[in-house]
This record gives structure tokens, C-alpha cells and sequence, in this order.
């Protein structure tokens, strides 16, 4: 599973310094958005580096059979606030 290189999204409450922790994440919706992103008032997660458990984007260059085949990816801000920046239509 690829592991999240950098998440940009400060409101996390998995992001500690631009680095994911949740255990993984899952992206999907309408625009490869992060399913596990979620804003409350504390910070949460592991003590390493998340990686993507799942991918419901089909369309995906980087989906082979619901899982992530990219080296990496990047989580950030473009339709909503924490998307996968490195989705790639097919």
C-alpha cells in the first residue's frame, strides 16, 4: 500500500507536519476525495506514516482492482479540502 508522501491539510486531526497517521486512508466521491479526512478539536492516529487502504475511484490511473498502485500520493486542497492530488483519470 502507498504511503500518504504529504498531506497539506493543517485540519486534519490525523495531520501532524504536512504527514498523514492514520492507520489508512480511503479515497473516493465524486473527485478522489479523502473518505477518512475528519476536523475535530484534537489530534489523533499512529505513530506512522499513513498509506491508502483504499481506492473507490475506478477511473483512476493509478486503481488496479480498488487498490492504490501509485508510489505515493499526496493529500491536499482542490475540489474539496483534503483530496488525493495524485489522481489521474484513466
Amino acid at each position: 500500500m502507498p504511503q500518504v508522501q504529504d498531506c497539506s491539510v493543517s485540519s486534519c486531526s490525523y495531520n501532524a507536519e504536512h504527514s498523514c497517521h492514520a492507520g489508512a486512508i480511503t479515497v473516493g466521491g465524486d473527485h478522489a476525495h479523502c473518505g477518512t479526512f475528519v476536523e475535530i478539536s484534537f489530534r489523533s492516529g499512529l505513530e506512522r506514516t499513513g498509506v491508502v487502504g483504499a481506492c473507490h475511484r475506478a477511473d483512476c490511473a493509478h486503481n488496479e482492482k480498488l487498490e492504490c498502485t501509485a508510489a505515493s500520493v499526496q493529500v491536499g486542497a482542490a475540489a474539496d479540502k483534503a483530496d488525493c492530488l495524485t489522481y489521474s483519470a484513466r
